[in-house]
């Protein structure tokens, strides 16, 4: 149990974990990075024909056009090309960050509160920008009252409606960092179990060590299982959290 837990403690790489680079930090640069070679490769790739070719340029054309087609033209409509760049980073960051994090001993980005805050705090700033350019800081104010409503009584749903609009930042930050951080603990728990069985076996082959074969085989198949649901499970908090952000830019474009 201490090295499970241990697993997903912040430890400080350089300095401390105040203002040093911790472990989450690191893999999340390194998530970042892996983003960002995926992307550059794609396209260089992608200029030298007009017909995609190779495995790697089809799956990831599929995937942008996925995010273009169902998350920015479905929900946003005639604007979906101001926003797509935003909307398309936010998804392949969280990706990147779900497979860094099934690589045994890395620590994602997003596996921490603190970046999925930082992501929703992105996403909340950029949907509020939005609104503001569009009907100016005090229309934007009074966009939040529904339309129809006199004094008093537009006071109160004023100030709920501020209250949701806040609360959208605090759900989108624990919705993605407690899927992935419950998906990290599964991971952790079945590779602790599958280690149990396979280390007798290590140590020489007797009746024991052979009886115990066949529960290590599946624990260790059980754990490959897992290890795909969790990266199944990342894509589909990449498409929840991207998602929720384009609805979120349709409803200040629309107000």
């Amino acid at each position: 149990m201490d090295e499970l837990l241990d697993g997903f403690m912040t430890h400080a790489i350089a300095g401390d974990t105040t203002v040093g680079l911790t472990n989450y930090i690191f893999w999340m640069c390194v998530a970042l990075a892996l983003m960002l070679v995926a992307v550059f490769v794609f396209k260089k790739k992608q200029a030298k024909s007009l017909v995609p070719q190779g495995t790697f340029v089809n799956a990831m054309e599929f995937v942008v056009e996925y995010v273009r087609d169902d998350m920015c033209k479905s929900i946003l409509g005639d604007t979906w090309k101001k926003h797509f760049s935003f909307l398309s980073a936010i998804f392949f960051f969280i990706v990147a960050n779900s497979i860094v994090g099934v690589i045994p001993g890395c620590h994602p980005g997003t596996g921490t509160i603190g970046v999925t805050s930082a992501l929703a705090l992105c996403s909340f700033v950029y949907f509020i920008v939005v609104g503001v350019k569009r009907m100016g800081p005090i229309g934007y104010l009074k966009s939040l009252a529904p339309e129809g409503i006199g004094f008093p009584m537009n006071v109160p749903l004023w100030i709920i409606e501020v209250f949701s609009t806040f609360l959208r930042l605090i759900t989108l930050a624990v919705r993605l960092f407690c899927n992935m951080f419950a998906g990290h603990v599964v991971m952790g728990a079945f590779a602790i179990l599958a280690s149990l069985f396979v280390q007798p076996l290590l140590q020489g082959f007797s009746a024991v060590a052979l009886g115990q074969a066949g529960a290590s085989i599946f624990w260790i198949i059980i754990l490959i299982i897992i290890y795909a649901v969790e990266i199944m499970v990342g894509v589909i908090q990449a498409y929840v959290f991207t998602l929720l952000s384009s609805v979120y830019i349709q409803l200040v474009e629309n107000e």
